[in-house]
């Protein structure tokens, strides 16, 4: 079962313009009969006490999930970061959890450790790992950060993983499960996520 964390809002990126998708909006996009965010929902939902969908255009489309959405504050699509600002300003949580919009397969104990690896390194920000690579959207963020992620991007500045390393910053161990972070870019990964799903669900 998930532990429903009260401090904790959760937040879908789905801002993005998806270039390498012709900039459909990925989060829309149907996946075996369903949209792509829609598995997001389904996981997080349960692991967290509130959740927004960020998003930039069609915003009607997304309030249908019944969740707030938020846009972001500062113009011109500035990726992650710019949605993660928006969750921290529009929150009262003591930590946002970031997630794309576009991994159907969200671990459902990603709460539980990345709040885990926050607190055992007194950390501010905690980032999750595949046990190869990290992946820094994935992220839990103490609402102190807001100022220091809002002077980050005023200078021009949007990587993600730079901010991270910039802050005083957990790993969240996830080795064990790492496919839980493939996402979906481009038709072709979309094509595979189908077949991954097909092959997951068992026939009758």
């Amino acid at each position: 079962m998930s532990e429903i964390h009260p401090a904790i809002t959760g937040v879908i990126l789905a801002g993005g313009r998806a270039r390498r998708m012709d900039e459909q909006d990925k989060g829309l996009i149907a996946l075996e009969g369903a949209p792509l965010i829609s598995y997001v929902i389904n996981a997080l939902s349960p692991q967290v006490q509130q959740l927004m969908i960020n998003a930039n255009r069609n915003i009607e489309s997304y309030a249908a999930f019944g969740f707030p959405v938020i846009s972001d504050q500062l113009t011109g699509f500035l990726g992650p970061l710019a949605g993660m600002a928006a969750a921290l300003q529009r929150s009262d949580s003591n930590y946002i959890l970031s997630v794309p919009c576009d991994t159907p397969w969200v671990p459902k104990d990603l709460t539980n450790r990345m709040l885990e690896a926050i607190k055992k390194e007194q950390a501010d920000v905690c980032i999750a790992h595949d046990g190869e690579r990290m992946h820094p959207v994935f992220a839990l963020i103490n609402r102190n950060r807001l100022d220091s992620l809002t002077a980050y991007l005023s200078s021009g500045e949007r990587a993600v993983h730079r901010w991270c390393r910039q802050q005083q910053f957990a790993i969240a161990d996830f080795s064990d499960q790492p496919n839980a972070f493939i996402n979906v870019n481009t038709p072709e990964e979309l094509n595979a996520a189908a077949e991954r799903l097909k092959s997951a669900t068992p026939h009758h």
